[in-house]
């Protein structure tokens, strides 16, 4: 396999290999995971939600700095849609900037409020939005690229639903800064659609849950390797909070909740939902239980296998991919 750099707007902002962001993952994008993302030549971000105590968070950024040998990584800052009382966001921001970490991947809510403290501090953003419209936004604000996920991605899609290939090629008349898509991308042909359509790169989630540096059960592995891209279920939407996630008793029970009654709240489904349940199904490897995010790239998750294996793959489909249109 070719190991001869990529270069456009994506490589050239990240200092990374290859146009791929290893998107933050709730609980398990650790220092172990993210180092392996940077070895691999790309970038992934260590999820500060996963670290709540700021020592915790502090120790794991200068544990992430030993790991990468040098490569880049970022921090990944999951923001509340509306700012609530007591919510320490800037701390965690100015931690970040404390820590000398160079690249933030923020989402939920417009980072306008902190861009001067990070664009001050040399911090490139890369903000992640479910719909080209808030990616709009984004851009106006200043951020540096914005990740457009559609409806196929595990976790929250928004509530447009516009699928990937519908946004990578709609998002090129709208956005003057870079911009990649996520949602279902599990394949380097993936990769080199999206670079056609005018993306500068791909954001993958569900694909990279199987590598050996995550530190899920391997037993939850095994099921998201022998699962396909139907087995992911949408609920919550009736909260305004759609999710997908993979199909299991939980899922079945919250959306029978949701069409039996109109007027079900958050409150009422936390029981069934919080994430505490679903780190339990990582530590136990019980995926029955517990909104799992998972996305339709299920279709592409086959093996346990070190990350910079599944990166060589990817890489050499989208070489495989273009090669393919060059002489066609």
């Amino acid at each position: 396999m070719s190991q001869v750099a990529f270069s456009n707007a994506v490589t050239e902002l990240f200092g990374t290999r290859l146009p791929i962001v290893a998107g933050g993952l709730m609980w398990l994008a650790d220092a172990d995971y993210v180092a392996a993302a940077a070895r691999a030549g790309i970038i992934g971000f260590i999820t500060a939600a996963s670290f709540p105590e700021p020592q915790a968070l502090r120790s794991e950024i200068r544990r992430c700095r030993e790991l990468c040998e040098g490569g880049p990584f970022g921090v990944n800052v999951s923001m509340l849609p509306k700012l609530v009382p007591g919510e320490k966001t800037r701390e965690v921001f100015e931690l970040i900037v404390d820590e000398g970490v160079k690249f933030a991947e923020t989402s939920g809510r417009n980072p306008e409020e902190f861009m001067p403290l990070l664009k001050d501090a040399g911090v490139k953003v890369l903000h992640k939005v479910p719909s080209v419209r808030f990616a709009v936004k984004a851009a106006s604000v200043g951020v540096d690229a914005v990740a457009i996920v559609g409806a196929e991605c595990g976790g929250h899609p928004g509530l447009d639903m516009v699928g990937s290939f519908v946004n990578a090629a709609w998002a090129e008349s709208h956005l003057e800064i870079p911009y990649l898509i996520g949602g279902g991308i599990g394949r380097g042909s993936q990769l080199a659609a999206a670079l056609a359509m005018g993306a500068s790169g791909v954001v993958v989630g569900t694909r990279f849950v199987v590598a050996e540096e995550i530190w899920v059960h391997d037993d939850y592995k095994r099921r998201l390797v022998e699962a396909g891209p139907t087995d992911t279920d949408l609920c919550m939407t009736s909260v305004r909070n759609t999710v997908r996630t993979l199909r299991n008793e939980t899922t079945a029970a919250v959306k029978e909740i949701e069409a039996r009654n109109a007027n079900v709240t958050i409150q009422d489904l936390m029981p069934m939902v919080a994430g505490k349940i679903g780190r339990d199904a990582y530590v136990t490897g019980d995926w029955k239980k517990g909104l799992l995010s998972a996305g339709q790239s299920l279709a592409f998750v086959d093996r346990i296998e070190p990350l910079a294996e599944i990166v060589q793959r990817f890489e050499r489909d989208m070489r495989q991919a273009m090669g393919r249109v060059a002489l066609s």
